[in-house]
């Protein structure tokens, strides 16, 4: 019987594995740029982007920081440990994927960087697949000393000297990321003094990627796939500032996909009119083709794993065809993929108001 909807196997490609960037491009914005905002895309570099935008466009970037948050220690028992911290809650606990031959019980003990012990206080999470820790003091200290740049799986080695700077953007002002914000890699000081200079506006609005981006979907159905949450916030001065680029006729542009979905997020929170409206919480929002956009006009975002949300997302924002045009020449053109590769500008399909 076939299944209604779009399903995982629409989402599949095949990708060469050397077209994976295991290191950021030698300067942020000289990574390549597949302008895809017409037809034909067009080939150029993300320091082109202000010839692109328009003045009075409005460009929203997300200010999260990436926290140290791979830790590799032993169970007393000697066993070797990696956690994967996924968020920090309030009186020192952190949740955390935990990688051990034996899973840690429940008021165990682990020493993490030969230099501070945690007690496991148990399993969390809808899955049961994440651990609760108590740090011995303030995790984000404790991190920032002892741990390491989580650099995401695809990316075949260990973090290296270059990651602390370049797997971190110049947005970066709100610690509480594992994974980078990709999009926003790709800017450095010079594009953004070029594109101020163009008279594009930027505001900023918040969303901690969590490790859950990186876990794939098993359903065939995407309606079965339950979506990782992961925290954000829209504050006023963003909704004002998307309210004032309306009113000029500027367009909105999110830098990533993490950007979109806190925008989004906060749209389908209430809005008055067609005004956005400041939102914050948490967020588990799955965007997949028939999505009506509320507020986003471009997006900016890097090329996505085979049969990921995101490569949903963008299939959502662009067409599914389209998506899949783009992505082959991608492909052909030997354009870096993932996290430290290149990027494309998109622009919303239209389609049905919300």
């Amino acid at each position: 019987m076939a299944l209604a909807g779009p399903c995982l196997s629409d989402f599949d490609f095949a990708l060469p594995r050397e077209l994976i960037a295991q290191h950021p491009a030698a300067e942020r914005s000289a990574a390549r740029l597949l302008d895809a905002r017409a037809e034909p895309a067009r080939d150029r570099h993300v320091r082109d982007l202000p010839g692109l935008l328009r003045a009075g466009d409005l460009l929203v970037v997300n200010d999260t920081a990436v926290i140290k948050a791979r830790l590799f220690g032993v169970k007393a028992s000697g066993g070797a440990v990696e956690a994967l911290v996924e968020r920090v809650e309030p009186d020192r606990v952190v949740v955390a994927q935990v990688r051990a031959s034996k899973s840690p019980k429940a008021g165990s003990v682990v020493r993490f960087a030969d230099a501070f012990d945690v007690e496991v206080l148990g399993r969390t999470g809808s899955d049961a697949s994440l651990f609760r820790l108590r740090f011995p003091s303030e995790p984000l200290e404790l991190l920032e000393r002892h741990g390491h740049v989580p650099l995401p799986p695809y990316i075949e080695r260990a973090d290296e000297g270059e990651d602390v700077e370049r797997y971190q953007t110049v947005f970066a002002e709100r610690p509480g990321a594992v994974a980078a914000p990709t999009a926003a890699l790709h800017f450095d000081a010079e594009l953004v003094a070029a594109l101020a200079a163009r008279g594009v506006d930027r505001t900023v609005v918040t969303l901690h990627v969590g490790a859950g981006t990186f876990q794939p979907v098993r359903n065939e159905r995407l309606s079965e796939h339950v979506m990782h949450s992961e925290r954000f916030e829209v504050g006023a001065a963003a909704a004002a500032a998307i309210a004032r680029a309306r009113e000029r006729g500027g367009r909105i542009v999110a830098v990533g996909t993490t950007s979109l979905r806190a925008l989004e997020s906060a749209a389908l929170r209430g809005n008055e009119g067609n005004a956005l409206r400041p939102a914050c919480g948490e967020t588990d929002l799955f965007i997949t083709p028939g999505f009506s956009f509320r507020v986003v006009d471009l997006l900016l975002t890097n090329f996505h794993l085979p049969k990921s949300t995101l490569l949903m997302l963008v299939a959502a924002f662009a067409g599914h065809e389209r998506i899949r045009a783009l992505y082959a020449h991608a492909i052909a053109k030997r354009y870096r993929f993932f996290s430290y590769g290149d990027a494309m500008l998109l622009a919303r399909e239209p389609g049905p108001s919300p």
